[in-house]
């Protein structure tokens, strides 16, 4: 799990699992390679989850902001459209 930003507003997390894993119950069943990311709005107290062609359409934006060096405004607005999807409340454990 890396942070890849951390603001007052948003922060995002890139997961990737590195090695293959195995259900505590059934060490002989890999469990299912999850890649992703995690965009936590700090202002509702929600996150949200991308996998798939979301990650991938984020996972653009974020080759395009390291080719041109965005301001904060921008990076914060493209997390605000997404963000906008988000339904899951947070929830420490």
């Amino acid at each position: 799990m890396d942070m890849l930003y951390n603001s007052e507003t948003f922060s995002v997390m890139h997961l990737q699992m590195q090695e293959t894993e195995f259900l505590p119950s059934r060490p002989d069943v890999p469990v299912l390679a999850r890649h992703g990311f995690e965009i936590v709005d700090k202002r509702s107290g929600k996150e949200l989850f991308l996998e798939g062609s979301w990650a991938e359409q984020f996972q653009a934006h974020l080759r395009a902001w390291q080719e041109n060096s965005p301001t904060q405004e921008e990076v914060e607005d493209t997390l605000a459209g997404y963000a906008e999807l988000a339904q899951n409340p947070l929830v420490m454990h």
